[in-house]
């Protein structure tokens, strides 16, 4: 239970107000190069202070199957709370902030305080909270002015695959009209991990273009993870409370690099 909520409440988040029009998926044709790509993505709209979301999730391991609802508050760029219940009841609830993550969880009445670099070493993927929050808003994970990307046509798709030779190979893959995120893949071949996260549909508000579905799926060997989610409220720009207070009785988790 404990490795279950720790993905959800890192690996997952994001509707409500009356979307203005729907995103269609544009159909790359012709070849175009890996810096007007980019450059096209992040002229997607992106502007709000705060943003809230419900959404209906839906969890599935080799063991296990199960449903749930989450609440996520997001203020831009400073801090996310992240809500998981059952049945109406709080389950579990994380802070995460640029310098630290906090949760904590009711199946084992445990709770953990610790930086990203404890947190990337233990579930093997290099974390930090902008990379969480472009994850949950439909936005690359890095920055992707700062690396080099080669640009093929995969899918119908725009694909920007990593040229660096690192652990971590990263590719992006972009419809044609507005240049929306539909994929992101992380893969650790050496390790047999990979973590990819697909976004099927894209709405238009006045403030954001935003996924309403995603779907996450994280592999490592035979073991798979998948995580889907559907949003049903989403709200911009409202004052938003951050509440998070670990029960009395709960024992600290502490993780060994």
């Amino acid at each position: 239970m404990k490795q279950f909520l720790v993905t959800i409440v890192l690996f997952f988040s994001l509707v409500g107000c009356k979307s203005t029009k729907d995103i269609f998926d544009g159909k790359a044709t012709k070849s175009m190069e890996a810096k007007k790509i980019i450059q096209n993505h992040y002229t997607v709209k992106n502007s709000f202070s705060t943003l809230y979301i419900r959404a209906n999730a839906k969890y599935k391991d080799e063991k296990q199957s199960m449903s749930f609802t989450a609440e996520i508050k997001m203020e831009k760029d400073k801090q996310i709370l992240v809500s998981i219940r059952f049945v109406g009841i709080t389950m579990a609830k994380a802070l995460i902030t640029p310098t630290e993550v906090k949760y904590y969880e009711k199946s084992g009445n445990n709770y953990f305080e610790g930086d990203y670099s404890t947190l990337s070493n233990w579930l093997g993927t290099d974390l930090d909270f902008y990379k969480i929050q472009n994850l949950l808003v439909g936005q690359a994970i890095d920055d992707l002015c700062k690396q080099s990307y080669t640009s093929t046509i995969e899918d119908k798709m725009y694909k920007l695959q990593e040229t660096a030779a690192t652990e971590n190979q990263k590719a992006y893959f972009f419809e044609s009209s507005k240049f929306v995120l539909k994929k992101q893949l992380i893969e650790q071949p050496q390790k047999n991990r990979s973590l990819t996260v697909t976004y099927p549909n894209h709405q238009e508000y006045n403030e954001a273009i935003l996924p309403l579905i995603v779907l996450i799926e994280a592999v490592q060997a035979n073991n798979k993870n998948t995580i889907l989610l559907n949003y049903n409220t989403i709200t911009f720009n409202e004052s938003l409370s951050f509440p998070y207070s670990v029960p009395g009785n709960y024992d600290r988790i502490y993780i060994e690099n």
